[in-house]
């Protein structure tokens, strides 16, 4: 007889768990909570800030790079002077900075 108590109690709380869940979701679905007017403003604040800081990295980089698309060299910078013509073959030693020696044939 103190066997039958505790082997009747564990089918007695799972029914009671079962029972308790689907009127929770019966009752969430009925009464939906209220969207929090503290989630959306966040999100709007956050917008906000990637938007600026990508503003800024476009900027930087724009500022940075700039006279690779204008085409005019930028002020203060020098405009290096190579012997490098368009077309010119790569050059196979590992100091790639100088022209290929041109072919004969």
């Amino acid at each position: 007889m103190h066997d039958t108590l505790p082997a009747l109690s564990i089918p007695v709380l799972v029914f009671a768990g079962g029972v308790y869940a689907v009127c929770e979701s019966w009752w969430r679905r009925r009464h939906p909570a209220p969207p929090s007017p503290y989630t959306h403003q966040a999100a709007r604040l956050a917008e906000r800030a990637m938007l600026v800081d990508a503003e800024r990295i476009v900027a930087g980089a724009y500022e940075a790079l700039g006279t690779l698309y204008d085409g005019s060299p930028a002020t203060g910078t020098p405009v290096p002077a190579t012997d490098v013509r368009p077309g010119a073959a790569a050059s196979q030693d590992p100091d790639r900075s100088a022209p290929a020696p041109a072919r004969r044939g």
